[in-house]
């Protein structure tokens, strides 16, 4: 089964002068969207030429699903979302929808609604939690604290939804100390799967620009560092959660940092030989 991207052309919150302008400092969506979509604004053909592209790639893919990504995926009106998912549901190879929005964009009509859907189709909700520290949050301009995220994951579950959890590592102001603390809080909440990603500096954001004007003021994780604060976190996580990625690649024509020697694909097994120097695994001090 294989995710295929989409762009709804949705906004956020804090882009759209609700809560601010200028998004998260980290954010260019560009250095997360796949190629094939830029430039194509109609989702029956997004996801034709997703899938010319994922059958070419994973050739014995079986079930597809149609992934709404870009931005905030359920900032909208009930009569808008019903149009959209419906239309990419109707798809005769779209198996199932994945829907990545923020904490503080799920309505209890969004959430209904998606909860109806799950009973005939694959859905999965993802939720940018990127940090449980308030200060970081602040400090990248996220525009909603740590409550909203615990918010809306326990009400995505009383709803019976599989709900995503997405983790940034290394933000400014982020600390062993944090993460470690972080991994306490979301370990409490009803998560079914988590994703980590390492902060990259992305051209075309207000991290960039912090980023030029005072390199030390965005101190990124070296590999090893990266690694050990994901045992760090995983540790501290409920065993039976699933970990989906484990970090994530910028085209380098939009990548202002340096890129790790390592790529993404090897993260596993590094994985592995850091909880194995370790002697630890997932959910070794787990404590409800």
């Amino acid at each position: 089964m294989q995710k295929i991207s989409l762009d709804a052309d949705m906004t956020c919150p804090n882009r759209d002068g609700t809560k601010g302008l200028g998004g998260c400092t980290f954010c260019n969506n560009l250095g997360f969207t796949p190629g094939y979509l830029q430039g194509m604004d109609d989702l029956t053909r997004q996801i034709d030429t997703g899938l010319e592209f994922v059958k070419r790639r994973y050739p014995g893919t079986r079930k597809f699903l149609a992934y709404f990504q870009t931005y905030s995926n359920t900032y909208a009106g009930l009569p808008k979302l019903r149009e959209l998912y419906g239309r990419v549901l109707s798809h005769p190879e779209i198996h199932g929808i994945v829907v990545g929005t923020r904490p503080d964009c799920l309505s209890d009509d969004a959430l209904d609604y998606l909860a109806a859907l799950s009973q005939q189709h694959i859905v999965e909700l993802e939720i940018g939690i990127e940090s449980c520290d308030e200060d970081v949050l602040r400090l990248c301009n996220r525009g909603h604290g740590f409550a909203e995220t615990a918010d809306a994951l326990e009400r995505a579950a009383r709803r019976g939804l599989f709900v995503t959890g997405h983790l940034l590592l290394g933000l400014p102001g982020e600390t062993r100390e944090t993460v470690i603390a972080g991994a306490g809080k979301l370990a409490q909440l009803p998560i079914s799967a988590l994703k980590f990603h390492q902060l990259q500096v992305v051209k075309g954001t207000q991290l960039a620009n912090q980023w030029r004007a005072d390199p030390a003021s965005v101190p990124l994780l070296d590999i090893d560092t990266y690694l050990q604060w994901v045992v760090d976190t995983l540790e501290r996580l409920p065993p039976d959660v699933r970990i989906q990625r484990l970090g994530s690649e910028v085209p380098e024509r939009l990548r202002l940092s340096a890129g790790w020697n390592k790529r993404i694909g090897e993260l596993p097994t590094l994985l592995d030989a850091a909880l194995a120097a370790r002697d630890t695994w997932q959910g070794r001090l787990f404590q409800r």
